[in-house]
């Protein structure tokens, strides 16, 4: 117990150094989008995320190693949080009326998959349970066939 507040006490006083650095692709809106590209990202941040977890669960992380594993794991969950947001929200999911029942129900169930994700991915920055990285990677899943096997 005293190892965790310790860990703790660590993260506070380094994470106001520690910035977010905005880096989604462009809302001018350029054009220019490769929507398996955001995907395969998001994979990668939930791979990592993972890596990090079984890091900061083993019993071998010394102190200083199980902050660097911390901070790692939530800058990819910030990065997960920000391709959902900026990238599929913002800019690639387009509302659709309540009069066209078909496509709007693909539009609210393509926006509760994102939402989940968001809400996973802070459950991955608040915790190192790992049942988030696996309903992450669910989610991802289940949002990659929503979006790709009907039209955006």
């Amino acid at each position: 117990m005293m190892k965790i507040f310790r860990l703790l006490v660590l993260i506070a006083l380094i994470s106001p150094v520690v910035s977010f650095e905005a880096s989604a692709h462009c809302e001018i809106p350029c054009g220019i989008y490769d929507d398996s590209v955001r995907v395969k990202l998001i994979r990668e941040h939930i791979q990592t995320i993972e890596k990090s977890m079984n890091s900061i669960n083993s019993d071998g992380a010394n102190n200083a190693q199980g902050v660097r594993w911390v901070m790692n794991k939530e800058e990819h969950a910030n990065k997960i949080q920000e391709i959902v947001s900026q990238y599929f929200l913002h800019q690639r999911i387009k509302p659709v009326p309540r009069t066209d029942r078909h496509g709007y129900g693909h539009y609210v169930q393509k926006l509760e998959l994102l939402h989940r994700m968001q809400v996973a991915a802070m459950k991955c920055k608040q915790t190192s349970d790992l049942k988030y990285v696996e309903e992450l990677k669910q989610l991802v899943l289940a949002f990659e066939k929503a979006y790709f096997e009907h039209s955006h």
